[in-house]
């Protein structure tokens, strides 16, 4: 088995990595008191050709496969996932256009993503739909050449700032098939009758915007349907193992981050004249940090290979990544503020945010509880 990285993605890692550690760690905090999108820093992102780098290259992205966005996006959360997730998730919903939207809808909204003149973001969940994605109750009709769109969607990221979002609507509620009926569309966010309203008061990942949408006689034209009418459920069941892979390698960059600031202040914070990382206690916890990091990435970069390769084990590799890197995150940041102490427990110090964040890759992108029964349900061979 190879296991090292190209050279091209050492050099990615690098760039990302100094991007992050010049642009983004120091104004985190500030971003993360303010609860405010970080407008200039996604600016300088674009300059760097990070947003959408999924897309290919005729589109204006980069074209990089499932590795390499690990990759990346464990340096971005490394150095702060509400940021971080800024970066990685403007565009959100690009997946769906790439893999079956018009020619027309691509040229017409992936060059803007990607050249950071435009967001987007993905509108699945409901207050009554998490999980459950069959629940989904937000109802789309057509009246002629449009569709007319009612309903509410709840926690979408980038949704006080998005410019276009892939909406998931019920689109022919007397088919009996719970996993038929369901349809993607793509609606621009300027639109009558959409009202987008912020939720603050977050845990964590507070730079990253997240909003309630409302829908209320939203009109969009006929062409703004994504592939094929009634299929949208699986469309979007075809991209959960790349997205899960996605949040695995945020919980990668989560727990290093946090395992590499608490050896940084193991060595520096001294006590009974004598540095903290002298001490047993804290060598060991530092030692448990670093090998489950290194664990988790590992059967992360395994995940993306599969992605890329359209591995057979797939989906149980990608549960597994995410449901593991997410408990390493959180077990992780954890222990780095543990290990800071009464330090570790104000934003002085980036542990406290860490901690903060890491709890909410246990819960998007199928919360563990889902991600054990899609592991159990592979095993099994019992299906959907």
């Amino acid at each position: 088995m190879e296991f090292q990285l190209t050279d091209e993605q050492k050099q990615l890692r690098e760039e990302v990595r100094k991007f992050a550690d010049e642009e983004i760690r120091p104004v985190a905090t500030e971003y993360d008191v303010a609860e405010e999108y970080p407008h200039e820093v996604m600016e300088k992102a674009a300059d760097m050709g990070l947003l959408a780098p999924h897309v290919p290259v005729e589109y204006g992205g980069v074209g990089y496969s499932s590795l390499e966005n690990a990759i990346l996006t464990e340096e971005l959360f490394a150095a702060d996932p509400g940021i971080g997730l800024c970066v990685s998730s403007a565009g959100f919903g690009a997946e769906a256009l790439m893999e079956f939207g018009t020619d027309e809808q691509k040229e017409r909204v992936l060059p803007e993503v990607t050249a950071g003149d435009a967001v987007m973001g993905s509108a699945i969940s409901e207050p009554q739909a998490g999980s459950d994605v069959t629940s989904v109750a937000t109802r789309a009709e057509k009246d002629g050449d449009e569709w007319v769109i009612n309903g509410s969607k709840m926690w979408i990221t980038n949704g006080t700032v998005a410019d276009y979002f892939v909406v998931v609507c019920e689109t022919d509620p007397e088919i009996d098939d719970r996993y038929s009926g369901y349809s993607q569309i793509l609606v621009e966010g300027d639109r009558d009758g959409l009202t987008r309203d912020k939720i603050t008061g977050k845990l964590g990942i507070r730079a990253s915007d997240t909003a309630e949408l409302r829908f209320d006689d939203v009109r969009v034209p006929e062409e703004n349907l994504i592939g094929q009418r009634g299929m949208g459920f699986l469309q979007l069941m075809q991209f959960f193992d790349e997205t899960r892979t996605a949040v695995a390698a945020q919980g990668v960059g989560i727990a290093r981050g946090a395992a590499e600031r608490a050896l940084e202040y193991a060595e520096e914070r001294e006590q009974f004249d004598r540095p903290i990382s002298d001490f047993q206690a804290i060598k060991h916890k530092l030692a448990e940090m670093h090998t489950n990091t290194e664990a988790a990435r590992w059967l992360t970069y395994r995940s993306a290979w599969a992605v890329d390769n359209e591995a057979g084990d797939l989906t149980a590799l990608a549960s597994m990544a995410k449901e593991f890197a997410s408990r390493v995150a959180v077990d992780v940041a954890d222990e780095a503020v543990q290990v800071h102490g009464g330090a570790g427990f104000v934003n002085d110090h980036d542990v406290e945010r860490l901690y903060r964040d890491a709890k909410i890759t246990q819960i998007y992108e199928g919360t563990t509880e889902i991600q054990k029964n899609i592991i159990a349900r592979e095993l099994l061979d019992e299906g959907m």
